[in-house]
């Protein structure tokens, strides 16, 4: 999808998030998104122009990263910043830089996501580790790392470093505990729980906390942000899992989890209703060369028992808890701005 402001002439996510909801009869969500999208449509280009001038260097490494950075993501978690932000201040210089730090750390994760999952495609496009090798792909994520964390240190703001540092650790953990499941058919619902919360949540929460704290925000105020990140990074994650049984239009090969062996909700729903899969998933995964017909009629079987329905109804579960911890904060634009991010994280489609 292309990023969320509109930048050289392109649609914002917000206004193809708003079609989308229109067409799938959530006229009402249309609106709140058009409306969202004019809000911070100043904000996000100015994210946008501070994106645009991180340095271009002549290293194969500053090539890779920007052969990513230049495909334009959602930039959802820049955008929670920038929300979060609004409760105070606004988007001032010093959000910005944590704003684009956030973005800098999730672009760094997957330059060596794909390197390790030896993907072949990222938002529909060949990704960097294909075009310039994986040592240049881990090595210009190394460096958006850093970029990032002393974007961090020198925003000034007050123990958001220190915060990054502690959720890095966790992305590290969850990782390992991925690394260490994967190809195994494991199906354990707290193992997927804890890689989901450190891995994907684990950003969002940095990102409301970096908000909150621009913002000078009380601290019971930050401390219900954060749990709003944790409950959108769950339904973010579990939409990301139901997507990977889409045919088209996600920006990456279907069932690209499946063939991975990644522990995602619809495996493991279907693991505890159908016990006889795990035989045919172990040889799937076993299997040198997997056929098409062998991963659909998987596939096929995990749509049938119903895995899928529940992993939508995880989803809304995540974002209908997100929104009572919303409850808790002032009523206002900047509320209301988030009540919509949460609502349109059910109607993405890539």
């Amino acid at each position: 999808m292309s990023q969320l402001a509109i930048h050289d002439g392109t649609v914002s996510v917000l206004d193809r998030l708003s079609q989308v909801s229109a067409l799938r009869g959530a006229p009402s969500l249309a609106e709140r998104l058009l409306s969202l999208d004019r809000w911070v449509r100043e904000d996000l280009g100015a994210f946008d122009q501070e994106l645009d001038a991180i340095p271009r260097g002549a290293r194969t490494i500053h090539h890779a990263a920007h052969h990513l950075l230049d495909l334009r993501g959602k930039h959802l978690r820049p955008l929670c910043v920038a929300l979060t932000s609004r409760f105070g201040a606004g988007f001032t210089e010093h959000a910005r830089s944590l704003a684009i730090a956030v973005e800098l750390v999730h672009s760094a994760t997957l330059l060596h996501d794909d390197v390790v999952d030896l993907a072949e495609r990222r938002r529909g496009q060949p990704t960097a580790c294909v075009v310039y090798g994986n040592a240049a792909s881990i090595f210009a994520g190394d460096w958006l790392l850093i970029a990032a964390l002393r974007r961090i240190r020198q925003s000034g703001v007050e123990g958001v470093l220190d915060r990054m540092l502690t959720v890095i650790d966790e992305m590290i953990v969850a990782e390992s505990v991925q690394l260490e499941r994967r190809g195994k058919i494991a199906g354990a619902r707290e193992d997927y729980f804890a890689i989901v919360e450190g891995k994907t949540a684990a950003l969002f929460r940095w990102a409301m906390i970096a908000g909150a704290r621009a913002a000078d925000l009380p601290v019971a105020a930050e401390t219900a942000l954060e749990r709003y990140g944790l409950h959108l990074g769950v339904a973010f994650q579990a939409v990301d899992d139901e997507l990977d049984y889409a045919t088209s239009g996600t920006g990456k090969d279907a069932l690209a989890d499946l063939r991975e062996g990644k522990i995602t909700f619809p495996l493991v729903v279907a693991l505890e209703r159908e016990p006889g899969l795990r035989g045919r998933l172990e040889a799937l995964l076993a299997a040198e060369e997997v056929s098409a017909d062998e991963l659909g009629a998987i596939a096929a079987a995990v749509r049938s028992c119903g895995a899928l329905v529940a992993t939508r109804a995880l989803a809304e579960e995540h974002v209908q808890r997100a929104l009572n911890v919303l409850e808790e904060l002032p009523a206002g634009p900047p509320r209301d701005a988030l009540v919509t991010v949460a609502l349109a994280s059910l109607e993405r489609q890539s």
